[in-house]
């Protein structure tokens, strides 16, 4: 395991700091001053150095860089800071291999730790694969019925932008039933699953790395199990769902997490089941995501049931080939349908149980969208934002800014994310920013008309803009109406109409791919804007 010394003089955050490496994976050594820590390095038996800046002094951490870069010139030398300007000014800034500012996001410390330890990290990823390459958790269901399983894992060196480390998949069985599956990447994360019906009684519950599904340079790390039972019929009757056969050992379109809404039509009570993908391969265009649903996930609705008195099914629908809406005639596992994706935009369709070696169990949130766009699932679950950006990365998918490569589109973390609520007719939404020192505006549509947004509701954008702008060089925000009809040889000019009724959530992606803080909106009247096809509104932000 790399050995990782932490110095720190408060008591607390180097105890923090140890924990969190260990349950990563990694062998912390703890020194509280600088003496301790040059014993350490004197012994080089350390193979990075992870310290704090002010030790309580800044020249007290200046002098500890300065000492041990005369022991070792090649330690990688970490510096955690809450005021990394006593570093920046100093003439020792070029003898560290990273500095961070406290406080720092865990994933991006320990992704700084991997990265200056390609050759350790190797070592950890074959420790760690032999750690875990079987763990079993034993656990007692007290009365028969539908359980639920939530597992703590990592996976060491894992990295899903790039070939060959993207993650590990964890196959997950009870009592030797058929296995279900868990695509495993990044740092330590919940992961939840529906085990479906189990008997009352003692049950054994297995995680294994399953090899041949797995990146070469992607460990699997487990640190621990609970089990829950569930009495909701949004469990009971959640869909099982088998990788699609052209993704299998592929690292694309993976499913990440699942959820459910309620809804009420002339046939009653009924409830839905979305899945949210790393993205698609096929159907709408990278480009297209972004203007008109404003994130490069695939989130499809894949299931739909009405469910009677008894809580069995009375009528149900599947969305398969060309979106259409069918009823499910396949098998079940319990009340849960078993559901297949065929197209490469994950279109779905009854399948056998063993249709596909990969099968995916994913406990659905309960959503409500009543006043937010679905993809405000996925700002509650902010990992689905970076997998799917990174996937987009090893795909070449991206493009510099400024540029034109086709469906490609520049950094996620230059778009700004823009939610309203709209309603529309005949007639299409664009939105349009205005930045500081600049004349002219920026469109989410990117000037062509198939990509205004014509559905009403909640919907989400993105407006692309110059990387590092903040909230602050924002100074105009704007909506635009275009009308989606022929005009040609039509006699009335204008023909649609668009309102937009609400602003929702606006905000960047950090540097880390976690939605920033919401940008507020001021000045947008209580009636919101009613435009004509052809016209736009706008009004000043500072």
């Amino acid at each position: 395991m790399p050995r990782i010394l932490v110095v720190e003089d408060d008591a607390d955050q180097r105890e923090i700091r140890c924990l969190i490496l260990e349950r990563s994976g990694h062998t912390a050594q703890a020194a509280a001053c600088s003496a301790d820590a040059l014993a350490h390095v004197d012994a080089h038996d350390s193979d990075c150095v992870l310290m704090d800046l002010r030790l309580p002094r800044p020249s007290d951490g200046l002098q500890l860089i300065q000492d041990i870069r005369a022991r070792d010139a090649r330690l990688p030398l970490v510096v955690l800071s809450g005021w990394p300007e006593d570093l920046e000014k100093s003439p020792l800034a070029g003898a560290v291999s990273a500095t961070l500012k406290k406080p720092v996001a865990t994933d991006r410390l320990l992704r700084t730790i991997n990265r200056l330890l390609p050759v350790l990290l190797l070592l950890l990823i074959c420790a760690g694969m032999s750690r875990a390459q079987s763990r079993a958790f034993p656990f007692q269901v007290a009365q028969a019925g539908e359980v639920l399983a939530e597992l703590t894992m990592s996976s060491p060196g894992s990295d899903w932008a790039v070939a060959g480390k993207e993650g590990s998949l964890a196959a997950i069985s009870v009592d030797a039933q058929p296995a279900q599956h868990l695509m495993v990447t990044g740092p330590e994360r919940t992961y939840h699953i529906f085990l479906g019906q189990l008997a009352a009684g003692p049950h054994t519950l297995k995680v294994e790395r399953q090899a041949a599904d797995s990146a070469a340079g992607a460990g699997l790390a487990v640190f621990g199990a609970r089990f829950e039972k569930s009495g909701s019929d949004f469990i009971a009757n959640a869909p099982i769902l088998l990788a699609r056969l052209n993704t299998l050992g592929k690292f694309t379109d993976v499913p990440l997490m699942a959820y459910c809404t309620r809804g009420h039509d002339e046939d009653g009570s009924f409830l839905e089941y979305t899945v949210i993908f790393t993205n698609e391969d096929g159907g709408t265009s990278t480009r297209d995501l972004m203007a008109r649903w404003g994130r490069t996930t695939d989130i499809e609705y894949i299931y739909r049931v009405w469910l009677d008195a008894a809580g069995k099914p009375k009528k149900t629908l599947i969305q398969t080939k060309g979106h259409e809406d069918v009823p499910y005639n396949g098998i079940r596992i319990g009340s849960h349908p078993v559901l297949m994706p065929v197209t490469d935009n994950n279109m779905v369709e009854p399948a056998a149980e063993n249709a596909s070696r990969l099968r995916y169990q994913l406990t659905p949130v309960l959503a409500d969208l009543s006043d937010g766009a679905r993809e405000k699932v996925m700002d509650a679950a902010p990992f689905t934002y970076e997998i799917a950006s990174k996937e987009l990365q090893r795909e070449g998918k991206l493009r510099p800014f400024g540029t034109f490569q086709g469906e490609n589109i520049s950094d996620a973390r230059n778009y700004l994310v823009v939610e309203l609520k709209v309603s529309s007719t005949l007639a299409g939404v664009q939105v349009l920013i205005q930045r500081k020192g600049e004349k002219k505006w920026r469109g989410s549509a990117l000037g062509l008309g198939k990509d205004f947004i014509e559905r009403s509701g909640w919907v989400r954008t993105r407006v692309e803009l110059p990387p590092g702008t903040t909230a602050s060089d924002l100074t105009g925000f704007g909506a635009e109406c275009l009308s989606q009809r022929d005009l040609v040889r039509q006699p009335i000019a204008k023909n649609g109409r668009c309102a937009v009724e609400a602003i929702g959530r606006i905000f960047f992606l950090d540097r880390d791919y976690k939605p920033g803080p919401r940008i507020p909106i001021a000045g947008f009247p209580d009636g919101g804007w009613q435009m004509e096809a052809g016209e736009l509104f706008t009004l000043a932000l500072q």
